[in-house]
């Protein structure tokens, strides 16, 4: 016998839109935090994530308006830039990924750091008024704080920090969140992933979400 099973792809996302409003836990979020959490809960197929999910500084709004005046997306792995929609972008903003280039290697035996914490230090001439996307490595997640630190380093506009994993990644996202050197979304203990960021970043980018 065939299977039989929904084939209309507008649908299904409706469906699991509804179905994650009925079982997530949403009220505490705003207006504007509600639909970027949704897609965040959407991509992990996990409505338990409702909880761990954490806006601060107005970062939906603060990421929004940044996007709409054409500031680049600043990607930790290709994992996150490679999964952002660019037609949903408002801008053609540029979406930026310094992990592979052939600078890093070097860099990150002189800084004795990952890789994925030595790209950051090729953001500098994009980090003013960016929106930071960090999905995958704790390390330049810690890195980019440090960063912040220095007053002469440029700021981004807002930082959705999701980096996933068992070592380092729990401690970064509280570290943000502790620090809030700009306003943030974070994905508190292990959970997270590149998958989690970029559906932040698409709901951001999209205002019909």
């Amino acid at each position: 016998m065939p299977h039989v099973y929904e084939t209309d792809g507008p649908a299904i996302y409706r469906e699991s839109f509804s179905i994650i409003r009925r079982e997530a836990e949403l009220a505490r979020f705003s207006t504007e935090e509600e639909p970027v959490a949704v897609r965040m809960i959407h991509a992990a197929g996990l409505v338990e994530l409702a909880p761990h999910i954490h806006f601060r500084g107005d970062a939906v709004n603060r990421a929004r308006a940044a996007l709409e005046q054409g500031a680049p997306i600043l990607c930790d792995a290709r994992m996150v830039s490679e999964g952002i929609t660019r037609k949903r972008l408002p801008a053609d903003n540029p979406v930026i990924c310094t992990l592979h280039d052939e600078r890093v290697p070097g860099l990150a035996r002189e800084m004795a750091n990952t890789r994925s914490a030595a790209a950051l230090e090729l953001w500098r001439p994009y980090l003013q008024g960016a929106v930071v996307a960090i999905g995958n490595a704790p390390t330049a997640l810690f890195h980019l704080l440090n960063m912040l630190e220095d007053p002469d380093c440029p700021k981004p506009a807002a930082i959705i920090g999701c980096p996933v994993g068992f070592v380092g990644a729990a401690e970064s996202k509280e570290a943000l969140w502790d620090t809030a050197p700009v306003p943030c979304c974070i994905v508190r203990g292990r959970l997270g992933g590149s998958a989690v960021t970029v559906a932040a970043i698409n709901a951001i980018a999209d205002r019909t979400e």
